[in-house]
């Protein structure tokens, strides 16, 4: 179940907001006391309720906006008790001064925004003897192992508990917070009214990661990156999930560099079985890994993980993709089986990992590759390592090149007014291919459209890495179509029918 929090300034509004999360599916709302400006009426929110309610009302020290008398604040959670709320939220420290009465829950919480406890378990223990029906823990995550021990506690507590880690290292605790046995998790509004470091819209919740659907046996997937916000993996899975009714949920996980290897030792905690990797962690996560397959092996970076009985091991869809975009962008393989880029010149833009995708998948196919980059002992190193070349940036519009790569981020959202490369020395021959795909069409895809390039753009990469990914998670073939329109309208692509 999700509880949705509700926090506006009058009671009118808060109202019509209970009505239509109920109209939604909502089972339950928290009605935060402390935003209403003025004096708070209880009865009248409580009246005619559509569902039922928990009531809040936090202090400042809480995350709250309660700035008034404390004895003020205790006399209104008194008086939604005597009220008959179907669920009321007192801290730990006021908890013994409000007793039971009639049918009301009692939500005995602690907030601590600074840290997730070392002595969570003893916390734990101690609002156990306040008398609660429910106990609420929400903790400032600042490591990926502070989820672990938060679910840990919520699976093994006598008492129904609803545990939560803020913050976006901390956002799996609410998502998996079900499948761990927790009564309900937490959710806003609408995303842009968060109330908590961390929290998810209802719909994001819902339309999203399915959250009601997540169970005890549900696979858990996901991504790591640091920073983790920008992913649309998380869409494009999860709908691929709900369309083929596969009983799998997909999250973000930010995990920083230095933490990367005791999120490695918990995913077995987590009930982990697969994970798509991203920047920073596509040659880090190489030593954390028994088994690599032959892209992985080639480029010396991993962008998926898969664990298994007999090992964890890594795959580079990039890999794959990449080339056969490229491919498929040029007609296709030739009769005798041989690439289209074999003997072509092909200079690629940039030396990061997705150019060291390009120049060993090109170099396979027996292309003369190129690198230019700004960094240019990174363009040299990866140079040697491919056994291709390298050139300054500056010297990049001398290249005569029948393929031309952009692997930089430039011209990527929202800086869709750059260029990596000026298009007076774009040729009606050349097939130009840009990793951006958001936006799709960027402006080095314009300029190459308008002077009758053909064009690969970073979409059908991005989706066919994503579906190898799926293969390989679920066994299954990808709903590529669903997934390729899942990002269109996630990047503000999609055509409007």
């Amino acid at each position: 179940m999700i509880c949705v929090s509700i926090g506006r300034g009058r009671h009118r509004h808060m109202i019509a907001e209970h009505r239509h999360l109920v109209e939604l599916g909502a089972q339950l709302v928290e009605l935060r006391l402390d935003y209403i400006n003025g004096d708070v009426n209880i009865r009248r929110l409580l009246a005619d309720r559509t569902g039922p309610v928990l009531i809040s009302c936090r202090r400042e020290c809480d995350g709250g906006k309660w700035s008034g008398p404390e004895e003020n604040r205790q006399t209104l959670l008194r008086t939604a008790v005597a009220e008959g709320v179907d669920y009321i939220d007192l801290e730990d420290d006021i908890a013994a001064s409000i007793p039971r009465f009639g049918q009301t829950k009692r939500v005995i919480s602690r907030h601590d925004f600074r840290k997730t406890p070392e002595d969570l378990k003893q916390i734990h223990a101690q609002m156990s003897d306040l008398d609660p029906d429910i106990i609420k823990l929400a903790t400032l995550a600042n490591h990926p192992h502070d989820n672990v021990r938060m679910l840990q506690l919520i699976a093994n507590s006598k008492i129904p508990t609803v545990g939560i880690c803020m913050s976006d290292i901390g956002t799996p605790s609410r998502l998996l917070a079900g499948k761990f046995g927790a009564p309900f998790t937490f959710a806003t509004f609408h995303h842009e009214r968060a109330m908590a470091p961390g929290q998810l819209s209802f719909q994001q919740m819902t339309e999203v990661y399915r959250y009601e659907q997540i169970n005890r046996e549900t696979t858990v997937l996901g991504v790591i990156a640091d920073p983790i916000g920008h992913s649309h993996s998380p869409l494009i899975h999860n709908a691929a999930f709900a369309d083929q009714n596969v009983n799998s949920v997909y999250l973000p996980f930010r995990v920083r560099r230095q933490d990367l290897a005791s999120f490695m030792n918990d995913a077995a905690a987590l009930g982990i079985k697969g994970l798509s990797v991203t920047i920073p962690h596509k040659e880090a996560v190489l030593r954390h890994l028994t088994k690599l397959d032959g892209a992985a092996r080639r480029v010396s970076a991993v962008n998926t993980v898969v664990f298994r009985d007999d090992g964890v091991i890594g795959y580079n869809t990039d890999y794959r993709a990449a080339i056969e975009s490229l491919e498929e962008g040029m007609g296709g393989k030739k009769a005798d089986g041989s690439s289209p880029a074999q003997g072509k010149t092909a200079l690629i833009l940039g030396a990061g990992g997705v150019a060291k995708v390009f120049a060993h998948a090109l170099r396979r196919r027996k292309a003369h590759v190129i690198i230019a980059s700004r960094n240019s002992s990174r363009a040299d190193r990866l140079a040697e390592k491919a056994k291709c070349k390298a050139v300054d940036w500056s010297a990049r519009h001398g290249i005569s090149a029948d393929i031309l790569v952009n692997c930089t981020p430039v011209g990527m959202h929202p800086n869709v007014d750059e260029t990596p490369f000026d298009r007076h020395h774009m040729r009606p021959s050349m097939v130009v291919f840009d990793t951006v795909y958001n936006p799709e069409t960027t402006l080095f895809v314009k300029d190459a459209r308008a002077r009758s390039c053909t064009v690969v753009t970073g979409v059908d990469m991005f989706i066919r890495q994503a579906a190898l990914q799926y293969k390989l998670f679920t066994g299954e073939e990808a709903p590529m179509d669903l997934m390729r329109e899942t990002l269109k309208r996630a990047t503000g692509a999609a055509r409007v029918s």
